[in-house]
């Protein structure tokens, strides 16, 4: 079926802001959400800094339906107020006549974070007798506890699903309803099977992207074990290095992207704006290590060489890259090796750019944000930044924008995610021309 899918509303919340033209202004000024955690107690762990969310207007944004929605987690916050934002810009809270049925969701969504405080009174009243001294864990004890003290609807709220069945609810979706947790690359997934589904004919319009937050002890824990996290206490402003010979991890954000995809002909009858088209998306997995790229990036460029042939493009098309970027010591180079494999003699003239730099690695809402940096980035003929790149390494010696915003005509950016067990997805984003 030759079914266009355009990109018609945008919405985000992240550690530079909640609005779309507010961030990318932020961006290109090279601005940085990155400062010490306060979320959590972070002082005792190896890692005391994070790239946090502050406050967005949730509540005003839901209206009347905020009471409905009031034990959304974290996750599920971020979703509905970027659903809400992308909803409204794609013009569809005007809409007349709109066939729910065939308005479906598709987000990469993390777990929501565990009731760390009543987890804890829980356990600690499992393994301490009446007279407060430490026992061995008993769960007879334990379980009275837990029922009073767990509340069940933020349980529920663990769920990956959950932030997907919010926005349903929110707006009385009836299509299609999925979540995919592909790690780091989960948005960038889901935001391309959602573009599959219209154009096999499923859906008409598909509310897509991701959600993640893991900035807490048990998140901020499991990475630090792994050694991904960049440990620069003294100086977490400018923790976030990628391409950088000095990058020592990556730097835990948090937020949401959402999108509005739509049919092409659905969106011109209704006559939305179009602000950009989804031309191709590539998915592979490197069937390696859980937590290792293959050292030759088979998996990113096959996922890369996927999403230009389904594009109908060719490399010297392609006028800006969104690298994943981490800021790791593998990643950054494999991704520079796959970009070299991939775009041959033409790969050091093509502009490159990490916004991790200054927002962090949102985990499974990254790729969503990014895509949604690639179409302000094509509408205003600039590419953003990768700040704090100041000492080159000989294994990442591409063009990575450093430190200041470039314009440049781009007319078709390629937006890369990569994540944890070998996940690679990449995606086409370019002006639309009817």
């Amino acid at each position: 079926m030759n079914r266009r899918t355009v990109i018609t509303g945008m919405g985000c919340v992240t550690p530079l802001g909640f609005e779309v033209e507010e961030v990318w202004r932020r961006l290109l000024a090279g601005e940085c959400g990155i400062a010490p955690t306060t979320l959590f107690d972070a002082a005792t762990f190896p890692t005391t800094f994070a790239a946090e969310v502050k406050e967005f207007p949730l509540a005003a944004l839901l209206g009347d339906q905020s009471e409905r929605h009031a034990s959304a987690s974290r996750n599920s916050r971020f979703a509905l107020a970027a659903s809400v934002l992308a909803w409204r810009q794609a013009g569809l809270d005007q809409a007349l006549a709109l066939d729910h049925t065939q308005i479906g969701v598709y987000l990469g969504g993390g777990e929501g974070p565990l009731d760390f405080d009543a987890s804890t009174q829980a356990a600690i009243a499992g393994s301490r007798d009446d007279d407060g001294q430490p026992i061995d864990f008993d769960s007879v004890r334990w379980a009275p506890a837990a029922m009073e003290l767990l509340n069940g609807e933020r349980e529920l709220e663990q769920e990956p699903n959950l932030a997907a069945a919010h926005i349903a609810s929110l707006f009385k979706l009836q299509g299609p309803n999925f979540n995919t947790l592909t790690a780091c690359a989960a948005s960038t997934q889901a935001i391309g099977e959602a573009c599959n589904m219209i154009q096999y004919g499923d859906a008409d319009v598909m509310i897509t992207g991701g959600t993640h937050s893991m900035i807490h002890p048990i998140g901020v824990t499991g990475f630090n074990r792994l050694t991904a996290l960049s440990t620069r206490n003294d100086d977490c402003y400018t923790a976030s290095r990628p391409f950088d010979r000095t990058r020592d991890g990556f730097v835990l954000g948090e937020g949401a992207g959402i999108v509005v995809i739509e049919e092409l002909a659905h969106a011109q009858h209704r006559g939305a704006k179009i602000l950009a088209e989804i031309a191709g998306f590539g998915s592979t997995a490197d069937a390696y290590r859980v937590t290792d790229i293959h050292e030759e990036g088979r998996g990113p460029i096959g996922a890369m060489r996927i999403a230009l042939h389904k594009a109908g493009l060719e490399p010297a098309d392609i006028d800006y890259i969104s690298a994943h970027g981490t800021g790791t010591e593998e990643n950054d180079k494999i991704e520079t090796r796959a970009i070299r494999e991939v775009f041959g003699d033409l790969a050091p003239n093509v502009p490159i750019s990490s916004i991790k730099s200054m927002l962090g690695h949102l985990i499974a809402a990254a790729g969503a944000v990014e895509l949604i940096v690639c179409v302000q980035a094509i509408r205003d003929s600039i590419a953003p930044p990768t700040i704090h790149y100041h000492t080159p390494d000989p294994n990442c010696d591409l063009d990575y924008i450093p430190n200041e915003a470039r314009k440049t005509n781009i007319r078709a950016a390629l937006s890369n995610s990569f994540g944890f067990g070998g996940q690679n997805n990449a995606i086409v984003v370019k002006a639309f021309t009817p």
